[in-house]
């Protein structure tokens, strides 16, 4: 039960996370510093939100084995990794410097991180 109400919460918090997101960027012009972070905070809490039950369902279902269970500690490692790859790609566009090359450097620097965690012993 407690799995339950807490996906729930989870669950409500992307849809609101992602409205606000949009209707942020319908009314406010990012013409100033303050409001570009602030579409990257909401950008992150709506990220966060989504990617956390994707990675433990999918961690449920689809990798288990007897060595590897998914958490909910890892999923949400997992979540901020790849929120991490978005946000980072997203704010490299966003002052002009990004390329394929940072990209692919940005997704391997993140597997690498999550090879070691899943690598370190308990």
């Amino acid at each position: 039960m407690k799995r339950l109400s807490w996906f729930s919460i989870v669950s409500l918090i992307a849809p609101l996370a992602w409205g606000g997101l949009f209707l942020f960027t319908y009314f406010v012009p990012p013409s100033a510093p303050l409001p570009i972070l602030a579409f990257f905070l909401l950008l992150t809490i709506a990220l966060l939100s989504t990617f956390f039950p994707l990675a433990y369902s999918l961690g449920q279902r689809l990798l288990f084995t007897r060595r590897y269970r998914a958490t909910k500690r890892q999923a949400l490692r997992q979540a901020i990794l790849l929120s991490f790859i978005v946000l980072a790609n997203l704010i490299l566009l966003s002052l002009h410097s990004w390329n394929p090359l940072t990209a692919l450097i940005i997704v391997i620097a993140m597997v690498l991180v999550e090879v070691l965690f899943l690598a370190r012993k308990r």
